[in-house]
């Protein structure tokens, strides 16, 4: 399943714990990538959020592998998960 996952900073953050565990989350982000569960990864062009692609079973497997980056782990950041399907309006093409 394709999931689209969308980083919001929680209120507690300060830069200094993301300076200090950001080599931590991006060791942590490409294991996920090696994995094949993070396909793509971009930045708000507006905001410095991520927006991930994903690749999981489902939302809860999303969830788990994203609770091991650090910036969650450390409830620095939490994501809000988009679980996507395939678009079957080609279909009407066809008929």
């Amino acid at each position: 399943m394709k999931i689209i996952a969308i980083e919001k900073e929680l209120s507690n953050a300060k830069t200094i714990d993301f300076r200090k565990n950001a080599k931590a989350e991006a060791k942590a982000l490409w294991q996920l990538y090696l994995k094949g569960i993070v396909r793509e990864v971009y930045f708000k062009k507006d905001e410095n959020l991520a927006v991930l692609i994903l690749e999981t079973k489902n939302k809860q497997s999303a969830n788990r592998e994203l609770n091991k980056l650090p910036f969650v782990n450390k409830r620095l950041i939490k994501f809000d998960l988009i679980p996507l399907k395939p678009y079957p309006g080609f279909q009407r093409l066809f008929r």
